[in-house]
């Protein structure tokens, strides 16, 4: 087999660490810390970021105090309602009051007639 001629050992020893050292070179020479735009970058994410989390803070802050105002409402609703339901419950109560109120003198007016009509009997068999 014929073919390229590769060298010793040695020499392809050599070959290697310069290709490392180039490929190191070339990645440093690529870092972004020393590339001058590579601050202002950033920079802008570190104040974009700031304000992401502002819009995100305000926002909690803002469910939050809806989150309050829903509860209170719904607490006074409730209250409401269950005002509303004490009131219906007393005016049922009274409604039953005045009904057995009007049965006890219908009752009454009623005994008074019989009575009347028995007196009225008794008084013409005598």
């Amino acid at each position: 087999m014929k073919g390229k001629e590769t060298g010793s050992f040695n020499d392809r020893l050599s070959e290697q660490a310069k290709a490392k050292q180039a490929l190191l070179e070339r990645a440093k020479a690529k870092n972004p810390v020393n590339d001058p735009a590579f601050a202002e970058r950033q920079a802008a994410r570190k104040v974009a970021a700031e304000e992401r989390e502002k819009r995100e803070a305000e926002k909690r802050a803002k469910r939050a105090a809806d989150k309050e105002r829903r509860e209170a409402e719904a607490k006074r609703n409730a209250a409401e309602r269950e005002a509303a339901h004490l009131a219906e419950i007393a005016r049922k109560e009274r409604e039953l009051v005045e009904k057995a109120a009007r049965e006890a003198e219908m009752e009454v007016e009623r005994k008074a007639k019989r009575d009347a009509r028995y007196a009225a009997r008794k008084a013409r068999k005598r």
